[in-house]
């Protein structure tokens, strides 16, 4: 992968309402102090410009900088767990053909963000990663994702362990997240992938599809793809694996609905539909011929 070519990236701490926290989040000015306590290096300066162009949404300061900077070139970085939320947010559409972005991978959310709302409908402005240092000179709408090395720390985790003590150190908190243990492999991925398939034949899951991931991406060895004919039978299939991989550290996103179950068993990630969900998605398409390989993509 290459690095982006900037001189300095500006991370903006957005203030939503500066004097009260919303979910869960840290007041304002906490937020601003632990965004400046992490960013060293001189490469990446914080700043509060957002809290003082009084916008709310992100579509509003993306306009506003455009506007008040307009000589500057500006490319928004962002997560993909982030790019699969972004149809939530107000006027995402609008985001996106204001600056170009840079996707990063993140842990449990490739996947489901490069088959959601926000890839699928700007799939034709997606760029190689390979041209991510032109992406500051392209006319939006642009976009490029970055399949790197996996960063385990998270907003949500540093605040986890900012609550447990009094005066917490931001930059030693960060620390220990990125030092918890990795994923360790019990059994070889063919071994996993068959112990999961047949738990899936046996639930009565349908349509059971293995994609071999092989020089594709680096997230997983192997995709399975299966079919519930109900929300509850997703539901219940996703129990069945969950109690089949028990030995296993797993993560499961979407159980709730029932309508899509993303399961990331380590070396095998598992996709659970309803079948009108399935045909919408089409993932086998999207990771079949028309995926560039992992040489291309870096």
């Amino acid at each position: 992968m290459k690095r982006l070519d900037l001189d300095e990236v500006w991370w903006l701490v957005s203030p939503q309402n500066p004097l009260k926290p919303i979910r869960g989040m840290a007041p304002f000015p906490e937020r601003l102090a632990g965004a400046r306590a992490i960013a060293t290096g001189g490469r990446i300066r914080v700043s509060d410009i957002e809290a003082r162009l009084g916008t709310t949404y992100t579509a509003d300061t993306v306009g506003a900088l455009r506007r008040r900077f307009s000589r500057c070139r500006f490319v928004w970085l962002m997560g993909g767990d982030n790019l699969a939320q972004l149809p939530y947010w107000q006027r995402w559409e609008q985001i996106l053909r204001t600056v170009p972005v840079a996707v990063f991978d993140r842990p449990s959310s490739s996947l489901k963000a490069l088959a959601g709302l926000a890839a699928h409908r700007f799939r034709r402005e997606r760029r190689p990663a390979a041209a991510a240092r032109r992406l500051a000179e392209m006319a939006p709408p642009a976009w490029t994702f970055f399949h790197t090395r996996l960063d385990p720390r998270s907003a949500s985790g540093i605040r986890a362990h900012t609550a447990q003590e009094e005066k917490p150190d931001v930059t030693a908190q960060v620390t220990s997240i990125a030092a918890l243990p990795r994923r360790q492999r019990s059994q070889s991925p063919a071994e996993l992938l068959d112990r999961i398939t047949g738990v899936l034949d046996q639930s009565k899951a349908d349509d059971i599809v293995a994609i071999d991931l092989a020089g594709k991406t680096p997230i997983a060895d192997y995709m399975v793809i299966a079919t519930g004919r109900t929300a509850r039978q997703v539901a219940a299939l996703t129990e069945h694996l969950e109690t089949a991989l028990g030995d296993r550290r797993i993560a499961i996103e979407g159980k709730t609905q029932g309508d899509w179950v993303l399961i990331d068993a380590g070396d095998v990630i598992v996709h659970l539909f309803r079948p009108e969900i399935r045909a919408y998605y089409n993932l086998e398409k999207m990771w079949g011929a028309d995926l560039p390989d992992l040489e291309a993509a870096h």
